[in-house]
């Protein structure tokens, strides 16, 4: 003969449908709340000078297509970075004659009226600083000093480690 099931309480009842709800409700609003999450977008660097190049991308926006606008650059058609299409990116030149200042750069996802995201893009009066970027100014005369001995000293036995193994009177 089968075994009966253990009775349950109605209180037990009441407690295991509540839980059921809960569930049933947090995993119904955990698509949706992932689906609006609002795009992030980045400008890379953010300080630039006139004539330079940014990197753009907007992450989030899950569609395909998008562009970005700004007063120091062209339109710029933003493509998917994978293939998912959770990002999309693109670069920009800023304008030559762009006035120094803080400069908006509008995302926009999908067609016209699609999600939009602004952030700020910097620009720095002047010529792009190129060369050693810096690394020459910040050293003192005595860490030059040091460093050119110490490259003289390695240019020195390296010569001298020439002249034995081609004089033959040693091993290297």
């Amino acid at each position: 003969m089968p075994a009966k099931p253990p009775a349950t309480s109605p209180v037990t009842s009441r407690r295991l449908m509540a839980i059921a709800a809960a569930t049933l409700i947090v995993a119904a609003a955990a698509p949706a709340t992932f689906a609006y999450a609002a795009p992030s977008a980045g400008v890379s660097p953010t300080t630039v000078a006139p004539g330079g190049r940014v990197a753009l991308n907007v992450d989030g926006c899950g569609t395909r297509t998008g562009r970005a606008t700004s007063t120091a650059f062209s339109e710029v058609r933003l493509t998917p970075g994978n293939l998912e299409a959770t990002n999309l990116y693109g670069s920009a030149t800023v304008f030559r004659d762009a006035n120094p200042g803080t400069h908006r750069v509008t995302f926009e996802c999908g067609g016209a009226g699609g999600e939009r995201v602004t952030v700020s893009l910097q620009v720095a009066s002047g010529a792009a600083r190129g060369g050693t970027g810096g690394s020459i100014g910040s050293m003192s005369p005595g860490q030059i000093a040091v460093g050119g001995a110490l490259a003289a000293g390695a240019l020195g036995a390296g010569i001298w480690v020439l002249r034995r193994r081609a004089a033959g009177t040693g091993t290297a």
